[in-house]
């Protein structure tokens, strides 16, 4: 039972993982969480592969500190790279965004053609591919680097002209290519759904991994006994590694509620 009240922790080079924390709320409005935004070095999608694993071990390593009794990799390039190594590292339940993303894509395409829209990082790493051919064969998938994607959610550009001109030079490959269903895979990609929704038009299907990942968790916390008590009161914890006033202000608006408190954590290690 003590270890059903502890609280779910989340990582994310920054603001995305709120696409994934406001799911799992709305899933399990009875869990905690605790939520860590890697804001120093964001974005994730430009880095190395070696170095892309040591930000998500420093990340874990940070939450575990915290005792939580699941640990969700919100971040896709993350997620990419490090999710084997944490799953073999950590005792704890360990819960990536890519096979949700998938599961989901693969439920909504009716001719088999997926585009994936990510960073440079998630799409150089093949992850999404390997992951719909160990899942279905036959499934045609399409992928587009989208790297000023992250730093327009970051830099709060979403009602600016400038978004909506890089969505449609992004997506331009798209057109008449046949793409029925086009999957975000980046957790920051839902802040811009909207642009994506108008540019891509009412034939093709945009789909997250947010909401398949926390049905994902509720089932894991459920098969391992973990779910938290109805009557316990959550506790949401939120922490930066940089420009925690900035965030919170973020937050906030996200998701819709107001945050007491951000704190700072910084690893000793020079930021980008």
């Amino acid at each position: 039972m003590e270890h059903c009240s502890r609280s779910i922790g989340i990582f994310d080079s920054g603001l995305g993982g709120l696409t994934v924390m406001r799911q799992i709320l709305e899933e399990l409005p009875q869990e905690s969480i605790t939520y860590f935004g890697d804001t120093a070095r964001v974005p994730y999608g430009n880095k190395s592969s070696d170095t892309i694993l040591k930000y998500s071990i420093e990340n874990s390593n940070f939450l575990i500190q915290k005792e939580v009794k699941a640990l969700v990799v919100a971040c896709n390039t993350a997620s990419a790279y490090s999710l084997e190594h944490l799953q073999e590292t950590f005792s704890i339940p360990v819960v990536g965004v890519i096979e949700p993303g998938v599961e989901r894509a693969l439920e909504a395409t009716h001719n088999g053609h997926i585009a994936v829209l990510g960073t440079e990082g998630t799409i150089r790493s093949g992850a999404y591919q390997k992951q719909f051919a160990r899942m279905k064969s036959g499934i045609q998938v399409t992928t587009i680097e989208c790297p000023l994607f992250v730093p327009l959610v970051e830099e709060h550009f979403l009602s600016h002209p400038a978004t909506k001109m890089i969505v449609k030079e992004y997506l331009a490959p798209l057109k008449g290519a046949g793409v029925d269903t086009v999957l975000l895979g980046c957790t920051h990609y839902p802040l811009l759904r909207s642009f994506i929704e108008e540019e891509l038009g009412d034939d093709v299907t945009v789909i997250d991994s947010a909401s398949s990942c926390s049905q994902k968790l509720r089932s894991i916390l459920g098969e391992a006994s973990l779910l938290a008590n109805q009557n316990v009161i959550p506790k949401l914890q939120y922490y930066v590694s940089d420009d925690a006033n900035r965030f919170k202000e973020r937050a906030q608006e996200f998701l819709e509620t107001s945050i007491d408190e951000v704190r700072t954590q910084c690893f000793g290690v020079n930021v980008e």
